[in-house]
């Protein structure tokens, strides 16, 4: 901790840090815990995912006076944590680099004030958007400075909800460093990832190359070192499938050969919620239709690669693109991926599935006993015939505070204590929750949410604690000497 006489002699030649620390200073200490402690409960809230929104949110609710967080992520250390080093392969985030992230308003604490104090500020000028590796070093120095503490090799095995005792709460069931256990919280923030309301989705054409170890997801660890001189497929084309076609290449693969149904890459951005500010800040106001009206939209136009992960591929003569292309069958033959495409041939040594996520609870084992009484778009909202989109009418209908909410009211009413900020959420809040353009608005929110249904859970020991005697700063003596009395009025008029 440093002390306000060190303090007082940095500057910021001298202390990268400096307005980071004054920032801090001058917030001042935050709040004591308030929410009451109760037998029995380990964790007044606990966040799955201990990324850069689970780490936003560990330092949210420390500001509100929310204490007893835990966080829990499943990688076996901080190097391993979030995506940027492991699965994620842009070379830059997809993002602008001047959006509000996990500083929550707090300039000092953001990426630019970081970047600036170590490389300066004509450095950041010159960049056009944020370097992969050099955002994953910003997270690992805010974890790190703010005092964030995950506890990695911790992986949440089942929620089960416990509706008994003086409040509602759930057991955690983990596997921590090979060690099972139960631990229980009032409130859970699901800040899981992209896949954490649901599964990788690989396409069933896939399944005997899979089977066989000739084929993954881009959601898996792959061996691109071990696909050098081999023939690759790649299978999609939003940026995550031109990011992993892009690796292989760099690699030394001898051909990748990128598959995309559409006849055209998305090129034209379909959203532009992030861009208009009455409409984003007040997304969840909007009827059910508008919002179902704006998912459809981006889904049927598709997900737009970045220009520079684009060129990134086309840099190769050995890539080579099939517009309009959806592989029927993939037989597996004499270790090798064998189908036809447009009446030739093709022959694999790899497959890589860059198709996205399935958004379904029910696909997570930890959710499985919950996921019957979650509340699916399907249930709230019937689209026109010709917008119907089953897959996104298997996501989750969230709150205003993005809890998930009950399909039979009355049912399941602790499925308001889970709150969701991962890429599930999209049909409710119109942005990819879990990416930095989600955090400015839906962490707030979120924490406020939560800090208020945690304050009316236990009103009573509060307005108790509020009623209680207060002992007095002073006694009548403090002020007995300007009374007014006649003997003071005649000397007044003496």
């Amino acid at each position: 901790m440093t002390t306000t006489s060190t303090l007082a002699h940095a500057t910021p030649a001298s202390d990268p840090d400096f307005l980071a620390r004054e920032t801090l200073r001058l917030l001042g200490p935050a709040p004591d815990n308030w929410v009451p402690d109760h037998p029995g409960i380990d964790h007044n809230v606990a966040i799955v995912g201990g990324g850069q929104s689970g780490s936003a949110y560990a330092f949210a609710l420390r500001r509100a006076g929310i204490g007893r967080v835990t966080v829990l992520d499943a990688a076996p250390d901080g190097s391993q944590a979030g995506v940027w080093r492991t699965r994620a392969r842009m070379q830059k985030l997809r993002t602008p680099k001047n959006l509000i992230g996990p500083e929550l308003g707090l300039p000092a604490l953001g990426f630019q004030a970081w970047y600036e104090a170590r490389h300066g500020a004509a450095a950041y000028a010159a960049i056009d958007r944020i370097p992969r590796l050099a955002w994953a070093d910003y997270l690992d120095w805010y974890r790190g400075f703010l005092g964030v503490q995950v506890r990695y090799g911790t992986r949440v095995l089942r929620i089960e909800p416990v509706t008994g005792g003086v409040v509602p709460h759930f057991r955690l069931h983990v596997e921590a460093n090979g060690e099972a256990r139960v631990e229980t919280a009032r409130k859970i923030i699901l800040a899981n990832g992209v896949a954490g309301n649901g599964a990788p989705l690989v396409p069933a054409v896939l399944s005997q190359a899979v089977a066989a170890g000739l084929a993954a997801h881009t959601a898996d660890a792959i061996d691109f070192d071990a696909l050098r001189g081999k023939t690759v497929a790649v299978l999609g084309a939003a940026a995550s499938a031109f990011d992993a076609a892009a690796v292989a290449l760099e690699s030394g693969a001898a051909a990748v050969h990128l598959f995309a149904r559409r006849g055209h890459i998305a090129a034209t951005p379909v959203s532009r919620v992030r861009a208009y500010p009455g409409l984003y800040d007040n997304y969840h106001a909007l009827p059910d239709a508008t919002r179902w009206e704006q998912a459809i939209r981006y889904r049927r136009a598709g997900s737009t690669p970045p220009a520079d992960s684009v060129e990134r591929v086309l840099r190769f003569p050995q890539f080579h693109l099939h517009l309009g292309t959806a592989l029927c069958a993939a037989e597996v033959e004499a270790g090798r991926i064998v189908t036809e495409v447009q009446g030739e041939t093709l022959c694999f040594d790899f497959a890589i599935a860059g198709t996205g996520y399935l958004v379904d609870p029910s696909a997570r084992p930890e959710l499985a006993d919950i996921a019957p009484h979650i509340l699916r778009w399907r249930e709230r909202y019937q689209p026109p015939a010709d917008a119907r989109d089953d897959e996104l009418a298997a996501s989750p209908y969230l709150g205003a505070g993005l809890e998930y909410l009950e399909k039979t009211p009355g049912a399941a009413p602790w499925l308001r204590d889970i709150h969701v900020h991962n890429p599930a959420g999209f049909a409710s809040v119109g942005v990819p929750l879990g990416d930095v353009p989600s955090m400015r608005r839906d962490i707030p929110g979120t924490v406020a949410r939560i800090s208020r249904d945690l304050l009316l859970a236990d009103l009573p020991l509060h307005q108790q604690r509020i009623r209680g005697d207060v002992p007095a700063d002073f006694g009548p003596e403090f002020y007995a000497g300007a009374l007014w009395t006649p003997a003071r009025a005649r000397r007044a008029a003496a």
